[in-house]
């Protein structure tokens, strides 16, 4: 038994009336015979939902024994010996008693589900877990009984029970909701205009966002290429900080409030590897935002605004979302910041959104530097502390005397501060310029370039070694870290290849992407050849550099092997970065290896289906045809028989049933080879414009007259479409459906223009097709129920599904109201068919010839 079907009435607020909806919805299906049962539902003393529970059958309660008190749940147990199809349970979201099976009631709908019974149930938005803390705010109440939205988000279908708020405080007071003592506290309260405004708003956007999933995957399904609404993409910038959790979450919610909103998170390191950014937090910021559906980028760029900017535009986004700056009010005067100058830079066509957060004014810490070991910014002001220092204290000890010991002492503090900000040759030209000035204007014999005690020259010496030490201590501690930082960023891009390997999760596409990303480069191609004397191929290429044919045309190359190279375009790359990029090369062999490999994989799993086929044609001529030839040879036999005299009425219907079994081997051996043109990929649509009433009655010919009500509107615009293809599959929709349709209640067949589509559905009233059984019954030798032997050999739909897909069009299903099946074939309006379809410049053959 397949698992039920959950059917949520969803509202904003108690009061709305979903119990109601629910208990009317289940007495419109016990009219129609269902067998449907009241599980749990609580009328709350309400006298219209305690009237709609007459004439339902409720499953008694299980009494429960808790802390001195005795409470009633839902007896599961009894449910499922009952087994309805159709069960009532009120109030999803709602805790157990203690000592029940389940914590929760959505666990109890879940076992129900599980059993196969479907399921209506009711949820209020405030108890869906994901929106606590927005409920919270905006009533100032915690709800303690939580639905997770994953539940909520499986059901088959959510209707919204809404009433604005005017009339929903005005049920209040009229006491159709809580007794007339309660009502004051209410609508002061809980049932404020603000407070039910702001729930409705929560309630129809979360129904929205259910529509745009549904549309999405009907737009999916029936090709629909045209737009419909547009598409938000929202770049976080992230900075390694605390504060990135809370712009993820911001963007997301950007993100939902628009139609196929697409979240990408991009850290940006410098080229030098240098970072203060956390691994730990930037590896919780990659999980949340691939949770919440988007993507994780690392970008390398020295300029963060304008890499930024780069990475944006690249992507097409619409928005960027920053944080405020966490720098401290003196740090504003090295620069107005990120976000500053990214609002500035970003034009017209993005939208920059700056949140607060908890971490704003708290300071960042020392500049990083940008240079490859100290930056530019510091050794500038090393160098200007080194040359321009001395004459400075020269000229200020010129007012003092301190003695030689201390002037000496003051120098070389000066020497050691420029090894501090600019490392060994700032120092080194503090050191220079320092003994000169010692030298001329307070060592004796003063203003002159000579020292007369030696003692002096030893102390000058001592100042220069000393200069210079600390000069090389400072360059050698910026030189390893410079080596750390690059070698844990190194660390963390082959984490990141690690785990895509093991996961499989990366293409190639996405992988030369992230190349060219973590790189800075214009573009990255993988390029191979089958031998030293074959051509180079391209396996994959990403970005919009210069196309590249050959491994020797790149800025940088990376051979694979013997016979596969990584080239990238842009910039030429220092001989450190060639490390990481030898990984990248690699996994991009392995990605295209599991690429091939499931290709091979694709074609035999072809293979074993043409297989499969062939078997099934073998049976169905030794079966299915049998029937029809028999008759035929029967009939044959006995009007060739001399010992019976035949009457012309005996003879009249011996040859209707010759044409009847030949008519019914033209059309299985039709199909039968129709359906292994389908599967051998050898059915070429010749598409041109053309009316549907032209086809639609040539469809009609195989069924009995008055079977079929056509209904083809002369405003119908032209399809393109393969006339023979098209008259093909509808005959066999109409056959079908004849099949299955009572006498009594003819097929209809109606033809009407949606945007740049045509519909065509046939409608039956027969039995009908459950879900689960109406994706298999387009599958080869499939025929649904129990139709006899010689009603086909489950071909029809099939071959219809196929001739459909060949045209550009689709083939889907739908529940007939009221019972039945409705087919509906989708056609591309005249002038919308792409590229692949369009006719080439001569004909291959006559259209007549085609659906033969």
């Amino acid at each position: 038994m397949g698992r039920g079907k959950l059917r949520i009435y969803l509202g904003a607020a108690p009061g709305v009336g979903k119990t109601y909806a629910m208990l009317s919805e289940a007495h419109r299906r016990v009219e129609r015979g269902t067998d449907c049962v009241v599980a749990f539902v609580e009328h709350h003393d309400r006298p219209r939902t305690e009237v709609m529970l007459h004439g339902l059958e409720q499953v008694p309660r299980r009494e429960i024994d808790h802390r001195g008190g005795t409470f009633t749940e839902m007896d599961l147990d009894a449910v499922l010996a009952r087994r309805p199809q159709v069960a009532l349970v009120d109030e999803l979201a709602h805790t157990n008693v203690p000592g029940s099976r389940n914590a929760k009631r959505w666990q109890d709908v879940e076992e129900l589900l599980a059993a196969g019974v479907d399921v209506i149930s009711t949820v209020n938005i405030q108890h869906l877990e994901s929106l606590g803390d927005i409920v919270e705010s905006i009533t100032g109440v915690r709800q303690q009984e939580t639905v997770p939205d994953e539940v909520v988000r499986r059901a088959d279908q959510v209707e919204l029970v809404d009433m604005s708020p005017e009339a929903l405080r005005r049920r209040m007071a009229h006491g159709n909701i809580y007794r007339p003592d309660k009502v004051d506290a209410a609508l002061s309260n809980y049932f404020r205009p603000g407070n039910l405004i702001a729930l409705r708003e929560l309630a129809l956007l979360w129904v929205a966002d259910r529509v745009d999933a549904y549309l999405t995957r009907y737009r999916s399904d029936h090709r629909v290429s045209a737009i419909w609404g547009s598409r938000e993409r929202i770049v976080v910038g992230l900075t390694g900080g605390p504060e990135g959790r809370t712009l993820i979450r911001r963007a997301a919610r950007l993100a939902e409030k628009g139609a196929g909103g697409e979240v990408l998170a991009v850290y940006i390191a410098r080229s030098d590897g240098l970072t203060s950014a956390s691994p730990k937090e930037l590896a919780m910021q990659r999980t949340l935002v691939e949770d919440l559906g988007g993507t994780f980028h690392h970008v390398v760029g020295d300029d963060i605004p304008a890499a930024l900017l780069a990475f944006a535009r690249g992507v097409n986004a619409t928005q960027i979302v920053l944080g405020s700056s966490r720098r401290k009010t003196w740090q504003y005067v090295f620069g107005p910041g990120v976000g500053a100058t990214v609002a500035r830079e970003s034009g017209p066509d993005l939208d920059v959104h700056i949140v607060t957060h908890g971490e704003v004014a708290k300071g960042r810490g020392l500049p990083v530097a940008r240079g490859a070991r100290l930056g530019r910014s510091r050794r500038a002001w090393g160098w200007l502390a080194g040359v321009a220092g001395p004459p400075a204290l020269a000229a200020l000890l010129s007012a003092v005397d301190l003695g030689l010991a201390n002037d000496m002492l003051l120098f070389l503090a000066l020497t050691v501060a420029a090894a501090l900000l600019g490392g060994l040759l700032p120092a080194l030209a503090s050191a220079a310029v320092g003994s000169l000035l010692l030298n001329y204007f307070y060592t004796p014999p003063l203003h002159r370039w000579t020292i007369a005690d030696p003692k002096n020259i030893v102390a000058i010496v001592i100042f220069v070694a000393v200069g210079a030490a600390v000069a090389s201590v400072v360059d050698l501690a910026a030189r390893r870290t410079h080596q750390a930082a690059r070698l844990r960023a190194e660390s963390e891009i082959l984490s990141f290849l690690a785990g895509n390997v093991l996961r499989g999760e990366t293409g190639l596409e996405e992988l030369l992407e992230r190349v060219r990303e973590t790189f800075g480069m214009e573009s990255a191609a993988l390029l191979e050849r089958a031998g030293d004397v074959e051509p180079w191929t391209c396996a994959g290429r990403v970005g919009q550099g210069r196309p590249v044919e050959r491994p020797d045309q790149a800025d940088v190359d990376v051979p694979v092997g013997d016979h596969m190279a990584l080239a990238l375009t842009g910039r030429v790359l220092p001989a450190e970065d060639r490390r990481v990029l030898a990984a990248f090369a690699a996994q991009a062999a392995v990605v295209l290896d599991r690429r091939r490999l499931r290709e091979e994989a694709d074609r035999a799993r072809a293979l074993a289906e043409g297989n499969r086929i062939r078997t099934a044609l073998l049976a169905a001529v030794s079966h299915d045809l049998r029937t029809p030839l028999a008759g035929i040879k029967a009939a044959v036999s006995s009007l060739r028989s001399e010992d019976v005299e035949w009457s012309e009425e005996d003879r009249a219907e011996l040859l209707e049933g010759i044409e009847e079994g030949a008519d019914r081997l033209d059309h299985l051996v039709g199909n039968l080879l129709d359906m292994s043109r389908l599967q051998t990929g050898t059915v070429t649509p010749l598409i041109r414009e053309i009316d549907l009433d032209e086809v639609a009655p040539m469809a009609l010919g195989g069924v009995p007259e008055g079977s079929v009500v056509l209904d083809v509107p002369e405003t119908l615009p032209m399809v393109d479409v393969d006339p023979g293809l098209l008259e093909r599959a509808m005959a066999n929709l109409v056959e079908n459906a004849v099949k299955y349709s009572p006498s009594a209640a003819p097929v209809l067949v109606a033809a009407s223009a949606l945007a740049d589509r045509v519909e065509v559905r046939v409608v039956d009233r027969g039995p009908g097709v459950p879900d689960e059984a109406k994706d298999r019954i387009f599958e080869p030798f499939q025929r649904y129920g129990d139709a006899p032997r010689g009603a086909g050999v489950g071909l029809g739909l099939a071959v219809a599904r196929g001739f459909a897909e060949a045209m550009g069009g689709t083939l889907t299903t739908e529940d007939t109201p009221g019972g039945g099946l409705t087919m509906v074939l989708t056609l591309r309006a005249a002038g919308t068919r792409p590229e692949h379809l369009l006719p080439p410049e001569e004909p291959l053959a006559e259209p007549e010839r085609q659906a033969s």
